[in-house]
């Protein structure tokens, strides 16, 4: 189950990136600018087709990615049918049709898990504020506990258990306490200090049954005066609840991309995988992870292998998880994208807007690609990256 929801989560995750282009394409064909290539990843190609219209489809080789290429994306560029000899407006319209797709593929997105359950992931613990809903319309319909950050050289640790594993039970002199929320958790752990117990617990599906020998009361007393305070178990068990929303989904959804907004711009996420992780150790109670996510979000993002795992950990969870990251990741694209940062969307226009708002005319060909990548008879593989990967 986990190797699909991960496998769909790739598909969704390439269906994001296609929304994106297609929002260009879509836009500068509906404003008379002749699109040359749609590219699904970066060259070098692998596969290309050129249709009767005479552009060219193509596949290639470096993943997590893809472009549109316009013809004459100079501003400059006064040819019929290039970008350059559109007007600003339609211009504008092109720049920004990107960012408004992934917008609304957000904003969907999130209807729909608040219809059919949406993750509860940003607490009070983690972003130091509860996840917006509307309180009237919103009905918890699942909650689980699982282990969180996990102590070197506990008992926990020693047992094998691992990050996302969800408890069950605990059982010793024949009497089971059952897990369903961390209070319960560490009453459990507090009643059988010291003793065996049979923990039960489930991953990936299948549920498992551990011996594990608790510390002492004496032992986790003696720890508090240390630089090293043990639990009896040695672990962060964490609550993860579902919550279900009817005529107030939209809402939520709306409430939620705002949230995560405003979250992003006090910098406590400024892309998905800082985002991501500050949110997954949240769930986890990893507060070096969360310091990380917030760290080395900008470096994070966009690199393939960090996509990968952010999809892996979120695909153990389910599919709900999944798709609130790709929700997520969608509004991220958006956001970055909408920015003034050179060769992103918002860049582009931006630049564009202050040459012929401020000083009258286009920039010239080659002040245009000294600040952002674009394609050239002496390098016809570059291409102007739309999509911040």
């Amino acid at each position: 189950m986990h190797l699909i929801v991960f496998a769909v989560g790739i598909l969704l995750f390439i269906g994001l990136v296609l929304v994106h282009e297609w929002g260009h394409f879509f836009a500068a064909r509906r404003n008379g600018v002749t699109v040359e290539e749609f590219g699904l990843g970066f060259p070098p190609r692998a596969w290309s087709k050129k249709l009767k219209s005479g552009m060219r489809l193509s596949l290639n080789i470096l993943p997590l990615g893809g472009f549109v290429k316009l013809k004459g994306e100079h501003d400059s560029d006064e040819r019929k049918g290039s970008f350059g000899s559109a007007s600003l407006w339609a211009k504008s319209k092109i720049m920004l049709a990107g960012v408004t797709m992934n917008l609304i593929t957000g904003l969907v997105l999130l209807t729909i898990l608040a219809l059919i359950g949406m993750p509860k992931l940003l607490t009070q613990d983690n972003v130091g504020q509860d996840q917006f809903t509307v309180a009237s319309d919103t009905k918890i319909t699942n909650q689980r506990v699982l282990v969180g950050a996990i102590q070197p050289g506990s008992p926990a640790q020693k047992s094998g258990l691992q990050p996302t594993d969800e408890l069950l039970s605990a059982t010793a002199f024949g009497q089971t306490k059952s897990v369903t929320t961390p209070e319960q958790m560490h009453n459990a752990t507090l009643a059988f200090a010291g003793q065996q117990i049979d923990l039960a617990y489930k991953r990936d599906g299948q549920v498992i049954h551990k011996q594990i020998k608790l510390l002492s009361k004496s032992e986790v007393s003696a720890s508090l005066k240390t630089s090293d305070p043990k639990g009896y178990l040695g672990i962060v068990p964490t609550a993860l609840q579902i919550q279900r929303s009817t005529w107030s989904a939209p809402i939520v959804a709306v409430g939620l991309t705002k949230q995560i907004v405003v979250l992003t711009f006090k910098g406590l996420g400024h892309a998905f995988a800082g985002l991501g992780s500050l949110i997954a150790g949240g769930v986890t109670g990893n507060h070096q992870a969360r310091e990380n996510g917030q760290d080395q979000a900008s470096n994070q993002v966009g690199g393939p292998v960090a996509i990968g795992v952010a999809l892996w950990d979120y695909g153990s969870l389910g599919l709900n998880f999944m798709l609130f990251l790709i929700a997520l990741i969608s509004l991220t694209l958006a956001l970055m994208n909408a920015l003034p940062i050179p060769a992103l969307d918002g860049g582009r226009l931006a630049m564009m807007l202050i040459s012929r708002g401020l000083f009258r005319r286009p920039l010239t060909r080659a002040a245009e690609e000294k600040i952002v990548v674009l394609p050239s008879p002496a390098n016809p593989g570059r291409r102007r990256k739309n999509c911040w990967l």
